[in-house]
């Protein structure tokens, strides 16, 4: 008897309807901003989710907190350094189901040419058929990662103690991707 191996389907994102956003604390509220350039496959198979995987690229340039100005800086030496290292990454290594519709994605993601596995909390939210026909798949994942860990350092002491932009970032993706 031979079996005939079933693929995993492979979904690529649509950056048009997809969201990549943070949020980090500056002085005493939080600002927030997005990426607005990237690409990523995800290959997710509900009956075999051991065998997902995901592989997400990320323009460092496309940095966007709607203040030109401290885009500029963001995009400098002092943080992303885009002219060294235009791109950050995440590839996945595994996929575990934590519940019916929960999974952690454990994969290395790397910023400013710094490595870190991580674990990507991701919540499955279905398939549907778009208008045109095309079968698209939603997720959603949120973090929190510390930006020291992969390289952004920079930071101003205030005259009351304390530091202009916090340590932390909360990292968000909204996923929007259709079947290939």
């Amino acid at each position: 008897m031979t079996t005939t191996p079933v693929s995993t389907p492979t979904f690529a994102i649509d950056k048009t309807h997809s969201e990549a956003a943070f949020q980090v604390r500056h002085l005493i509220t939080k600002v927030r901003g997005r990426f607005s350039d990237f690409e990523g496959t995800i290959a997710f198979d509900e009956a075999r989710f051991e065998n997902s995987s995901v592989s997400l690229a990320i323009k460092a340039a496309s940095i966007d907190t709607s203040e030109p100005d401290r885009d500029k800086h963001l995009r400098s030496a002092d943080f992303f350094a885009i002219d060294q290292y235009p791109t950050i990454t995440f590839t996945s290594r595994r996929v575990t189901r934590t519940a019916a519709n929960q999974f952690d994605v454990v994969g290395d993601l790397t910023i400013r040419g710094v490595s870190k596995e991580i674990i990507l909390p991701v919540s499955y939210l279905g398939t549907a058929t778009d208008p045109w026909g095309k079968l698209r798949a939603g997720f959603e994942a949120e973090m929190t990662l510390n930006r020291k860990d992969f390289g952004l350092m920079w930071n101003a002491a205030l005259e009351t103690g304390g530091f202009l932009v916090g340590d932390e970032v909360r990292v968000s993706f909204s996923i929007q991707a259709v079947a290939q």
